[in-house]
This record gives structure tokens, C-alpha cells and sequence, in this order.
């Protein structure tokens, strides 16, 4: 914008000079522009490049500069792992406000087609492999028992092609359906609709009939989730739930680290001291299960649960975001605070430069 504003000046300089040579001479006379306006032109719009070059230097080495680090990670009470389920056609779906609905049409074929692509060989060797080039370090990681399919996938029928997937920001913020969908929907003719929210809202979409299948990373809920009958076992496999890859949550925070977590023995002990010192912390706030795992940590006479009604005890420190992972990560940084978030959307939050979409 300033290139452009500078260059246009400049234009509109050359054309005075212009307009007031051809005053000074015959109507039928065009005149050329002295070499002095020639040469004062050519040195503003160089000038306005100069600094256009400048401010996009600067713009972009402050963009870059991500406080945010890690500070815990790869405790074994951070383990993260995600989880596939089928939504039973057979389910008591509800609405908001529970009242029971019946019009629901659930895409077993499409959904058994999509979590049988992700326990394939290829699909689990694209997970694990995902990140590898750009950070340099793999994002997800295949469970060792992790169940595994090498039958035949159906392709897609016109009755079966549109699958509605229901997952968590941490999963598509990272990136991996992103590379792993378009491959599926190429390959075998689907097109995938990709809804995510907190494991607590992605969730409710599949209880509301709004999804075929969900991925998340919440046990509990994943069990109450099967208990109360909305989960179906696949054919060819033993359980509703299909646990199949895993990665850790990370606590990461300004780089000074003013509660000192890094130097804590645990990540409970790191919780601690962020509580102690009432240190600024963004919490996800809603009910996700990122949300879950941070209120496990926290020391339990802190009375941080997801039923509290009130938390006036802490809220000049505590900030609850009722946000997604990126937008949440956009705003820790932002206020300087410390933050629980899984380590694909930390790395992919610091590749875009603190920018989350």
C-alpha cells in the first residue's frame, strides 16, 4: 500500500512537470519531461521500495518471533491418545434439549470405509510419518497393540459417498487429515466433511445424529460414549473403541518461564507451581479433551473441575477461553501465559508463526 501510494505521488509530480512544460509551449507542441523531474521520479519510487522492502522485513522477523516454547513434555501422565468410533444407526439421538429425534440417517458403509483406510497399513504409515519433513519429527505415533485392518474398502456409491466426520480441533489443526483425507477420497470416490470442535462437542454432534463417525482423545467420554449405546462394533474387530495412535500433551510457556516448570520433577508438580506463583494460564475451557487432561493436573484442593460454577478464586490468573487449541495457543501468547496444548498444533502454530486459520 505505501509502494503505491509513494509511486503515485511521484506519478502525479511528473505529470505537474508535464502539465506545466506543455503550458509553456504551443498547444500542437508536446513536451518531454526535464531530466531533473525524470531523475527525482525514478529516486522516489526507489526509495518507496526501499522502505516497502523494509517494513516487510521487519513485519515478517516479528511474526516470526513465537515466545511460546515448551517447557514439559513426554510425562507419562501427558500421554494423548486418539480414538476411532463408529456411531451406532441404532442410537438414542436427541437434540439440545433432549428430546428425542428420529429422522437420522447414519453412513455406516462410508464410515466403516474411512476407519478401515485408517487402520491400513498405508493410513497408519502416513500418520506416523506426518511431520517428519517439516519438523523433522513425527507428530503422531502408532500404538503398538493398535488394531489393524488389510481387507477390502469399499468404494463409494452414490447412496454412500459423503461422509461426515466429527473430530477435535487438535486433530484438524494439526494438519493430519489434511494429508490424510484427500489420499482416502482420490482413492476410493468419498468426500469427507470434516466438523471439529472440543472432544466434548464433537461428541454431542455424533449423539445428535449430526456425524457417521468420530475421532477424539478422551477416554471417559469415549466409554460413556459406548455405554449409553451410541458406538457400534466394526466387523472384524473386538472393541467400539479403536485406539490406534498417540502422541503428549505439552506445557509450554513464555520463554522465561517465571514459575519455573521446566525444572519441576513432574507435570503435576509444574501445575503446581504455575497455581502457587498465580501465573497468567490459558485454559481451553470447553470441555475438549485437552480441557479434560489440564483439569487432571491441577492440584486437586485448587477445586479446578469442569462442573465449577465458579472460579473466583483464581480468575486473576486463570483464563478459560472456551476456545479451540489454535485460537487458544493465539491467545497465551498473547497474554504471556502458560498453556496445556497436544504438540502437533504447538508445532504447526509455530511453523505458521504464531498464526492459526
Amino acid at each position: 500500500m505505501k509502494k503505491r501510494i509513494v509511486v503515485t505521488i511521484a506519478a502525479l509530480m511528473v505529470s505537474g512537470v508535464l502539465g506545466a512544460c506543455s503550458q509553456s509551449k504551443p498547444a500542437e507542441t508536446t513536451a518531454a519531461p526535464t531530466e531533473a523531474a525524470t531523475e527525482a521520479a525514478a529516486e522516489t519510487e526507489a526509495a518507496a521500495e526501499t522502505e516497502v522492502e523494509e517494513t516487510e522485513a521487519a513485519e515478517t522477523e516479528a511474526a516470526a518471533e513465537v515466545d511460546l516454547t515448551i517447557l514439559k513434555e513426554a510425562d507419562d501422565s501427558m500421554k494423548n491418545t486418539y480414538t476411532l468410533l463408529a456411531v451406532n444407526p441404532d442410537a438414542p439421538f436427541a437434540d439440545e434439549n433432549g428430546a428425542e429425534v428420529t429422522d437420522v440417517a447414519i453412513n455406516t458403509a462410508g464410515a466403516d470405509a474411512l476407519i478401515e483406510f485408517f487402520l491400513t497399513e498405508e493410513g497408519m504409515s502416513m500418520a506416523a510419518d506426518f511431520g517428519q519433513e517439516e519438523y523433522g519429527d513425527s507428530l503422531f505415533y502408532a500404538l503398538e497393540d493398535a488394531p489393524s485392518y488389510d481387507g477390502e474398502i469399499a468404494e463409494a456409491t452414490e447412496e454412500t459417498k459423503v461422509i461426515r466426520l466429527s473430530t477435535t480441533t487438535s486433530v484438524n489443526d494439526s494438519g493430519l487429515l489434511g494429508a490424510l483425507l484427500p489420499v482416502f477420497e482420490e482413492k476410493y470416490g468419498y468426500t469427507v466433511e470434516v466438523q471439529s470442535a472440543g472432544t466434548g462437542k464433537a461428541i454431542a454432534a455424533a449423539q445428535y445424529g449430526n456425524a457417521d463417525l468420530i475421532l477424539v482423545h478422551a477416554k471417559a467420554k469415549e466409554e460413556e460414549f459406548v455405554e449409553k449405546g451410541f458406538a457400534r462394533v466394526l466387523d472384524g474387530f473386538d472393541s467400539e473403541r479403536l485406539s490406534f495412535l498417540y502422541n503428549f500433551f505439552v506445557l509450554c510457556g513464555p520463554s522465561d518461564d517465571p514459575a519455573g516448570v521446566a525444572d519441576a520433577a513432574t507435570a503435576k508438580d509444574a501445575f503446581a507451581a504455575i497455581a502457587e506463583g498465580k501465573y497468567p494460564f490459558v485454559s481451553r475451557g470447553d470441555g475438549s479433551g485437552t480441557h479434560t487432561k489440564e483439569l487432571s493436573l491441577w492440584p486437586e484442593d485448587l477445586g479446578i473441575t469442569e462442573e465449577a460454577e465458579s472460579f473466583a478464586d483464581y480468575t486473576d490468573w486463570y483464563t478459560s477461553a472456551n476456545a479451540g487449541m489454535g485460537a487458544s495457543l493465539v491467545m497465551a501468547e498473547e497474554m504471556h501465559a502458560y498453556i496445556l496444548t497436544d504438540k502437533a498444533t504447538f508445532l504447526t502454530f509455530v511453523k505458521n508463526q504464531g498464526v492459526m486459520n
